[in-house]
């Protein structure tokens, strides 16, 4: 089968499992909802208490679901490319712990004690993280290299699980509620935090497709990179600040959820090759997919009890990624 018809049969069965994820998410929890009553509550408005579960409850949760698995999985796609590293993830410039340290100051000294209010903090937080770490590596010889910025992530990240640590043993009344969000879940979410932040999903995501043709170049090398006519420090550039706001876009609404923005890239590649016109478009689809899958087994493993889906995406992604090692199917 040529490269192409495969990519495109690819996207297109990535396309279906999304939409079979999404139904699944909206019909499966602690109340079993029969599809033909998920459409009427969606398609002609059912006033049922069924509808009324699947709108006000299911559907936020589905949509926080989608926008958080894209933005992770775009995020760490891009970071791998920016560091050349392939096993970078949104954690290795500290981003995520930058948005923890953000969540962490809300909760014990502004006062902040509702999802929505940590969103901005969160944001904050990973901004700040992400210019320390830039600045960190880009100063010296060389400017920022992928081995500066991982030693710089690896550095800043330190630091913030410090002040962290800290912060959370001098005000231990923080601790039971940053504990809730830093496990990383869907539970609770609501439509609001889907408004506030998708604007934020919107920007990252066309600031890291903008370069991923020098994404492409940089794994050629950066002297090769910019032999084909790519400016190095521009797409760094572009695509850090790309993967910084998606990131901050997943850690602020969902919490730290793991592993999807290091198995899920890998996962693409090893479906349609290098190509990162390819890579972040399945990488946007296969995240939320990820996502929400480990979301609803998470609602129903142990009933009435929830396993939060920040836990199930490491135990169903790590099989992912150990089964691709195995067959030699992780790129760089």
């Amino acid at each position: 089968m040529r490269v192409s018809v495969r990519r495109a049969v690819a996207m297109t069965a990535a396309v279906v499992a999304l939409l079979l994820a999404v139904l699944f998410s909206l019909a499966v929890g602690a109340r079993a909802i029969a599809p033909s009553a998920v459409f009427d509550a969606l398609l002609h408005g059912g006033h049922s208490d069924a509808a009324e579960v699947v709108r006000e409850m299911r559907v936020p949760r589905t949509v926080i679901g989608l926008m958080v698995g894209a933005a992770l999985a775009v995020a760490g796609t891009a970071l791998q490319g920016i560091t050349r590293n392939p096993i970078a993830d949104p954690g290795i410039l500290g981003i995520s712990q930058g948005a923890s340290v953000g969540v962490v100051l809300a909760i014990a000294y502004a006062g902040v004690h509702t999802l929505t209010g940590y969103v901005w903090f969160a944001f904050a937080g990973a901004g700040v993280a992400s210019v320390a770490v830039y600045a960190i590596a880009s100063s010296g010889r060389g400017g920022a290299t992928p081995v500066k910025l991982a030693l710089g992530g690896a550095a800043i990240n330190a630091l913030l699980v410090s002040v962290t640590t800290a912060i959370l043993t001098t005000k231990a009344s923080a601790l039971d509620e940053f504990r809730f969000w830093q496990v990383g879940s869907l539970s609770g979410r609501d439509a609001e935090i889907a408004s506030q932040v998708w604007p934020f999903l919107i920007a990252g995501l066309l600031l890291v497709l903008a370069v991923a043709r020098g994404l492409d170049a940089l794994a050629l090398g950066e002297d090769v990179a910019k032999g084909l006519g790519q400016k190095v420090a521009v797409v760094r550039i572009v695509g850090g600040l790309g993967a910084t706001v998606l990131t901050a876009v997943g850690v602020a609404a969902a919490g730290p959820i793991a592993f999807i923005g290091l198995a899920v890239p890998h996962i693409a590649r090893a479906i349609v090759g290098s190509d990162h016109r390819w890579v972040l478009p399945l990488a946007a689809l296969l995240g939320p997919i990820m996502l929400l899958v480990s979301d609803t087994i998470g609602r129903i493993i142990f009933p009435p009890s929830e396993v939060p889906a920040g836990v199930m995406t490491a135990l169903i992604g790590v099989p992912f990624l150990v089964t691709l090692v195995r067959r030699k199917a992780v790129a760089a």
